[in-house]
């Protein structure tokens, strides 16, 4: 909460030396109080004798970087590149994934196959670009669809010729959404009804990847619900003047 600070009602302010002691000052030039300020109150530790962690955290593979393999970005512009071409060589990249007996895309994988054959059953969806990292230049962003109302977003950043993997996830993903350098992601259904998981990735220099960097359950407004208007701003007019301006003169 931003602190409240002292008002000044009039532009003369009584001043002894450099010192603002507000007893020297009295009439109408005097500093007058907006009101108290709530004390900061800052964070308690709970339980300080916890002895710190020994295992390190599961990972998750967020900070996965990958080169993808056969791929050459011309002047390390992604929009040189085609999205399906990419997603190509990630399916002959990972053949546990998505060739096999045991893979868990396999269908997915042949669809991919046929998207020159067959564009309307092709699941990759149409590549975004923006620029994620801040460096000036656009990354490519990529939506694949899978089984189960299942999305994998994909980004990737060009250096050096080619083509790097800085963000991959999968989720029930309800909508998609740029909010600056960030990617929002709406996936499905928390658990709770009436909520959904929302999650913002951003890019992080030091890992040199995108991280989920706010993870939050959120209120989800119901279909057809009434948003609240908002009243329109009352017009003040300006008191008018006390004394009239006189004009200015010319210079001599």
């Amino acid at each position: 909460m931003r602190p409240h600070g002292a008002q000044r009602v009039t532009p003369a302010l009584c001043v002894l030396g450099l010192a603002l002691a507000l007893s020297g000052c009295n009439g109408e030039g005097e500093l007058r109080s907006a009101g108290p300020t709530p004390a900061a109150v800052g964070p308690v530790r709970l339980w300080p004798d916890l002895p710190p962690a020994t295992d390190p955290p599961k990972d998750y593979g967020e900070s996965d970087t990958p080169r993808v393999p056969g791929v050459t970005v011309v002047g390390d512009d992604v929009h040189s590149v085609e999205a399906v071409a990419v997603v190509r060589a990630e399916v002959r990249a990972h053949p546990d994934t998505y060739t096999g007996g045991n893979a868990s895309y396999e269908k997915t994988a042949r669809a991919i196959a046929d998207c020159d054959t067959a564009p309307a059953a092709c699941p990759v969806m149409r590549p975004y670009y923006h620029d994620l990292t801040g460096n000036g230049r656009d990354e490519l962003i990529v939506g694949i669809r899978l089984p189960e109302q299942e999305v994998a977003v994909l980004v990737y950043r060009a250096e050096d010729g080619g083509l790097t993997r800085i963000m991959s996830t999968v989720d029930q993903v309800i909508s998609v959404e740029l909010a600056g350098r960030d990617l929002i992601m709406r996936a499905g259904s928390a658990g709770i009804p009436g909520y959904e998981y929302r999650t913002a990735w951003s890019w992080d220099e030091r890992q040199q990847s995108m991280l989920p960097t706010r993870d939050e359950i959120v209120r989800v407004r119901p279909p057809g619900a009434r948003v609240p208007s908002v009243p329109a701003p009352r017009l003040v007019r300006p008191a008018p003047a006390t004394a009239p301006v006189p004009p200015l003169e010319p210079m001599p």
